[in-house]
């Protein structure tokens, strides 16, 4: 062997540093300066008073509460969730069973109110306050996420990608099936495509209802339900139960073996993960103001998978930036922007039928040129770094 090439065996390549924040900028400063543009935003006039545009940044916020609850899941825990849809549906089902007048028949058609006010307390069906509600969301898709967590214990890999994905398209076919169940005086117990329409606004004690000409009240309480999901998630992955998270992820064998408790932590972040989608779902009916079962496709499970793999995995500002992205991308880019481009150079279709085209193009180039996300875990980051220098070791060992 020459010294050259032992030279070349011996010298491992130069270690490429990415961008990394110091602690006190991703703790204090970022979380100051994105809350205070958030809540100055609305308070222009030409944003503040363009109520399609205030929805499209409401929706935006519920989109990053949906992708942090899907990141602790895939990202903290690293296990692979393709269903997470059903989550959404549970929370959106929660506002429809338990602030509407779909249960028309109960109370003999005088309906049960709890911590209501106005004309809601006329209404037949059940109508909680809102705040109940997002409790009752929470534990039902608590309960949904351990259950769906059950069957994946002792399965890897594609395994528990099948089972996720098997148990979104139980619920989303539950949703439009289902309105042929009758329960409770005869009422279905979902309404199917037709949908649960209208629901209860949030009415929040102190404050006067929600309407649906002025979108600020919309914007500022799902800001409210950001910066309460951002709280918990730090709080959670430098917590005792994140590390076992992440040990697990890494390598699970290993993590047993020190005694970390396999079925208690993946259970505990399907739960934790699940509950911030019903936190968003609930939201989300109750702005929309309808739920119905066309909503739980398969697709939107893709779609917040998307974010949290083009913000980075196990990344909570990574996770947040991408959410907000590809929220613009699909609510405003697409169908506002360019959804007409392909007609006017004669070809006869439109952008929203590529959407997903689109999101595959996007997340094969972020593959390709940034394996790691906008804004990556330093975890996450090391291991590809090491694994590219592992690569690099080979191959010139290989030569020399």
């Amino acid at each position: 062997m020459s010294v050259a090439a032992s030279e070349a065996q011996q010298t491992p390549p130069e270690q490429k540093k990415g961008f990394e924040l110091p602690g006190w900028a991703e703790k204090i400063l970022i979380p100051a300066i994105v809350l205070l543009i958030a809540i100055v935003l609305p308070l222009i006039p030409s944003i503040g008073e363009n109520a399609a545009l205030m929805q499209q940044m409401a929706v935006a916020l519920a989109y990053v509460v949906m992708a942090l609850g899907l990141n602790i899941i895939v990202g903290f825990a690293g296990l692979l969730d393709l269903g997470y849809v059903a989550f959404f549906a549970f929370g959106a089902f929660a506002v429809g069973w338990f602030a509407s007048g779909h249960f028309a028949y109960v109370n003999n058609e005088q309906g049960i109110h709890l911590l209501v006010g106005g004309n809601t307390v006329n209404l037949p069906g059940i109508h909680f306050n809102f705040l109940i509600v997002l409790v009752i969301a929470v534990i039902l898709t608590t309960i949904a996420g351990m259950i769906i967590g059950l069957p994946t214990l002792r399965l890897r890999g594609d395994y528990i990608a099948i089972v996720t994905l098997a148990f979104g398209e139980i619920i989303g076919r539950l949703a439009v099936n289902l309105d042929g169940t009758t329960i409770l005086g005869g009422t279905p117990v979902t309404a199917g495509r037709q949908g649960i329409s209208p629901v209860d606004r949030i009415d929040l004690p102190f404050l006067d209802p929600f309407t649906v000409l002025d979108k600020k009240p919309w914007f500022y309480f799902a800001l409210f339900l950001v910066v309460l999901v951002l709280f918990v998630n730090f709080r959670l992955r430098d917590s005792r139960m994140g590390r076992a998270w992440v040990a697990l992820r890494e390598d699970e064998i290993a993590a047993v073996a020190m005694g970390v408790p396999a079925v208690k932590t993946k259970l505990m972040a399907y739960g934790a993960g699940a509950a911030f989608g019903g936190l968003s779902g609930a939201y989300l009916a109750s702005l929309l103001n309808t739920v119905n079962a066309d909503q739980f496709q398969f697709s939107f499970s893709i779609l917040v998978l998307a974010m949290v793999i083009l913000g980075g995995l196990g990344s909570i500002w990574g996770v947040v930036i991408g959410a907000i992205v590809l929220s613009i991308l699909n609510n405003w880019l697409i169908p506002d922007v360019i959804n007409d481009l392909p007609s006017n150079v004669g070809l006869e279709f439109d952008m929203t039928q590529i959407t997903f085209a689109i999101y595959g193009f996007l997340l094969l180039l972020m593959m390709i040129l940034r394996p790691q996300g906008l804004l990556p875990e330093r975890r996450h980051q090391m291991e590809l770094t090491e694994h590219a220098e592992t690569t690099d070791e080979t191959l010139y060992t290989a030569r020399s």
